[in-house]
């Protein structure tokens, strides 16, 4: 089980939000570029970039500082918000980004989506979010009519290769992992599953690392716990890497 941390930028600036909400938001850090060097030198394994920006407005807006972060980086990136046709998917490829995560499009533009996937395949995954087990759409204020159940099929058939799932009441809350949930993804998905939403210390790790042993859950993605220190991320990974040797 690998912990991505997050970096998600809104105006240039690493910043965290609670609940997905726009107006409810933490500067982390004015350089992201920083921030992305910060959790590699703490022995991050991979990252998680979010372009909210993009993800709100629909359009590719931190393009650049992405490009900046894949060529400072040893470790592999992969990035979601704003990603809604080929064209950007190929610009942030090209920049260096190794796998991209597709929300709205994935829902909402299905034939896009599977075209997407076949032109670049294991490359795109998706990202699954819900708010009380309503999925949510366009930077989660748009709300979906289908179940994750309903979707997940849909989406594996369509060629995603892996899912992330955000619980967005628990995002940027620290209020633990929705174990219940990742179990029951963790069991249903025959792709990845990776976590995000609420994970804010050790215990939610221990926690989940059993269900990565016996399902498809193969990661977390944590941001604001790893920023203000509640989840130590190097003493994580050793926790992770004393299980594996056991």
């Amino acid at each position: 089980m690998i912990i991505y941390p997050a970096v998600d930028i809104q105006k240039g600036k690493a910043v965290r939000l609670r609940q997905g909400q726009a107006d409810q938001v933490t500067v982390f850090n004015d350089d992201p570029v920083g921030a992305a060097l910060h959790w590699q030198k703490l022995g991050a394994q991979w990252l998680h970039v979010v372009d909210l920006d993009g993800a709100f407005q629909g359009k590719a807006r931190s393009f650049e500082i992405v490009r900046q972060i894949c060529q400072s980086l040893a470790i592999p990136v992969q990035l979601g918000g704003g990603i809604r046709d080929a064209e950007i998917a190929q610009g942030y490829l090209d920049a260096g980004v190794k796998r991209l995560i597709i929300g709205t499009m994935a829902l909402e533009e299905p034939g896009a989506f599977r075209e997407l996937c076949k032109r670049f395949p294991q490359k795109i995954g998706v990202s699954l979010d819900a708010d009380h087990g309503v999925l949510k759409t366009r930077g989660w204020v748009h709300e979906t009519k289908e179940s994750i159940e309903e979707v997940l099929p849909k989406l594996v058939d369509a060629g995603a290769s892996f899912l992330i799932y955000t619980d967005i009441s628990r995002d940027g809350m620290q209020s633990g992992a929705n174990i219940e949930m990742l179990a029951h993804l963790a069991e249903i998905s025959s792709i990845p599953v990776l976590a995000a939403g609420g994970i804010a210390t050790l215990d939610d790790i221990k926690a989940l690392y059993p269900i990565s042993k016996k399902g498809s859950l193969s990661g977390v993605i944590s941001g604001r716990a790893l920023y203000e220190g509640s989840l130590n991320l190097t003493e994580a990974n050793a926790w992770l890497a004393a299980q594996a040797g056991a």
